[in-house]
C-alpha cells in the first residue's frame, strides 16, 4: 500500500509543479484608453459682402468609456475654433489738458485673433484653473505675454482684462457652457460661433477630452477662411498692387465728392 502511494505522488507532482508556477505568475489585465475622432460639417468658410456670421458644427465619436462614468456626467469635452495667431495692442486713453489721447500702451504676442469655445459645462467646473492655463483653454486663460513693454508690472492685469473686454465686446472671443451635448453614448455634437468679424486665414478647430477632471487627449482640424467675390478683388488688389491700389482711391474719392456736390447743390 506504501509503494502504491509513493507512485501516485510521483505521478501528481509534476502537475503540482505546473500548478504552482501558474499561480505564481503575476496577473495583468488591459485597460483600452478613451480615444476620441472629431469632424467638422465644413473645412472652409468663403466671407461674402453680406456675411453676417455663421455656425460651425463639430461632430464626434468617443471609443472605449465607461458607460457608468459616461451616464453620470464624468466625460466632458471642450471644443475650440482658434483664429490667426498674431500681436495685438491695447492703448489706454487720458485726459490730458482737455484733451482725450493715447498714453499708455501694451501689446501682447501671439493672441488669436478670434476665439469661440464650447463645452459640455462651465470650464472652470470642468477641470482646475492651473490645468486650463496650461493648456490655454477657456477665455480667461488664454496666454497674453506682453512684449517690450517697460513701466509698472501691475499695469499688466488691467490691460490683460481691457484686452479681453474690447475681445468679447466686439464679438471676437465667445464662450458657450452649453453648447456641447451628447447625441447618444458615444457620439457628441458641439456648434461654435464664426463672428461677423472673422479675420481671414486658417483657423484651428480644437477638442479636448476630460475624464472626472483628467485630461485626456485632444483632436485639432484647419477650417479655412476666406473672403470671395469683389472683397477678395480688393484685398488682393491693396497686397499685390498697392500703388495702383491707392492712386485709383484717391480718384475713386475724387468723382465720388464731386458728384455730391454736383447732385446736391443749390441753385
Amino acid at each position: 500500500m506504501s509503494g502504491l502511494l509513493f507512485a501516485a505522488a510521483l505521478l501528481l507532482t509534476p502537475f503540482s509543479a505546473q500548478a504552482q508556477v501558474l499561480l505564481d505568475q503575476p496577473t495583468t489585465s488591459t485597460t483600452a484608453r478613451e480615444t476620441m475622432e472629431i469632424g467638422t460639417s465644413t473645412s472652409e468658410i468663403a466671407i461674402t459682402s453680406d456675411f453676417t456670421g455663421a455656425d460651425l458644427t463639430i461632430f464626434g465619436a468617443l471609443s472605449n468609456t465607461d458607460q457608468l462614468l459616461l451616464a453620470i456626467g464624468q466625460y466632458d469635452i471642450v471644443v475650440v475654433l482658434e483664429g490667426p495667431r498674431e500681436n495685438a495692442t491695447v492703448r489706454r486713453k487720458e485726459r490730458v489738458f482737455g484733451i482725450w489721447v493715447n498714453t499708455r500702451s501694451m501689446t501682447f504676442e501671439h493672441v488669436p485673433e478670434a476665439y469661440s469655445l464650447s463645452s459640455t459645462r462651465a470650464v472652470d467646473n470642468i477641470t482646475t484653473p492651473l490645468e486650463l492655463s496650461d493648456r490655454g483653454i477657456g477665455v480667461d486663460h488664454i496666454p497674453l505675454a506682453p512684449i517690450g513693454f517697460v513701466g509698472n508690472v501691475g499695469d499688466v492685469p488691467e490691460f490683460r482684462d481691457a484686452f479681453r473686454r474690447l475681445q468679447k465686446s466686439g464679438g471676437l472671443y465667445e464662450s458657450d457652457p452649453a453648447g456641447v451635448r451628447f447625441v447618444s453614448s458615444s457620439l457628441f455634437k458641439a456648434t461654435l460661433r464664426v463672428p461677423a468679424d472673422v479675420p481671414n486665414g486658417v483657423h484651428t478647430v480644437r477638442a479636448y477630452l476630460f475624464k472626472s477632471g483628467k485630461f485626456l487627449s485632444e483632436k485639432s482640424l484647419p477650417l479655412r477662411v476666406i473672403k470671395t467675390g469683389i472683397e477678395q478683388m480688393i484685398t488682393d488688389a491693396a497686397h499685390q498692387r498697392p500703388i495702383t491700389y491707392g492712386i485709383f482711391s484717391v480718384l475713386l474719392a475724387l468723382v465720388t465728392g464731386w458728384g455730391a456736390s454736383f447732385i446736391f447743390r443749390k441753385n
